[in-house]
């Protein structure tokens, strides 16, 4: 009776633990970063920024899973994929940009995986940082069964030969409107698209917030706009997955 009793417990652990999954695609490692809040809580889908997933990712995690939310952070690299240089950087995020098929594949594989750990992939929402951003509005556009999707200092451009006719949730943007990387154009255009299309959206500018406003310890961080965008974010998953 103990080993069994010692056994359940050990199930029951292992469902709710944290920590990095290695799965495939095609063939290929990837590893991905999940925490679980508890049985049946919502599910936030996150994408990375251009580094790959690392103790920024790790902390937002951390942050959501104590107010209540399970955390699957995808892996748009591949295991030990992880640069640190400018130049890697670039060449990664241009690897899929240039190859929205394969980014589509990657985002969905993952999606796939957290599903496969039992995490509530049935009421979840989607978000991403900067590079990240640009995958979860790409993620918007191929159609996903989330409830939202939401970009902090993303780009905002639709690709040629895209637009958001399948996206299925509610689109909501977070952008600093002294971001010299994503022009304030592309946030215009963005919300011009949407109304246009009839989605559902909300789109948030703070004054004073350069590109990648809200990454602690960086010399881009703002604390007013990170804290507020935060806040927002929160009502939002309240208001999301209920």
């Amino acid at each position: 009776m103990k080993k069994f009793v010692l056994s359940m417990v050990t199930l029951v652990s292992l469902a709710f633990a944290d920590g990095n999954i290695t799965y495939k695609i095609d063939g290929k490692d990837y590893e991905g970063y999940y925490v679980s809040a508890s049985k049946n809580a919502p599910l936030v889908y996150m994408v990375h920024d251009w580094d790959g997933i690392t103790d920024y990712e790790i902390k937002r995690a951390s942050m959501l899973k104590d107010l209540g939310y399970s955390v699957f952070a995808v892996d748009l690299y591949g295991k030990g994929i992880r640069p640190t240089e400018l130049a890697d950087k670039k060449a990664m995020t241009k690897s899929l940009y240039d190859n929205r098929e394969e980014m589509r594949k990657r985002l969905n594989a993952g999606f796939e995986e957290a599903k496969k750990l039992g995490l509530n992939t049935t009421n979840s929402l989607g978000m991403g940082y900067c590079f990240g951003g640009s995958s979860i509005l790409e993620m918007a556009r191929s159609g996903a069964d989330l409830k939202a999707f939401v970009p902090f200092h993303g780009n905002l451009a639709t690709p040629v030969g895209e637009d958001y006719k399948n996206t299925k949730g509610k689109i909501v943007v977070f952008h600093g409107s002294a971001d010299m990387v994503v022009p304030f154009s592309e946030f215009a255009d963005l919300a011009v698209e949407l109304e246009k299309t009839g989605l559902n959206h909300e789109m948030i500018t703070y004054s004073g917030a350069p590109h990648a406003f809200t990454v602690f310890g960086a010399k881009s961080y703002r604390e007013d706009a990170d804290k507020k965008s935060w806040k927002r974010f929160t009502e939002v998953l309240e208001e999301t997955l209920k």
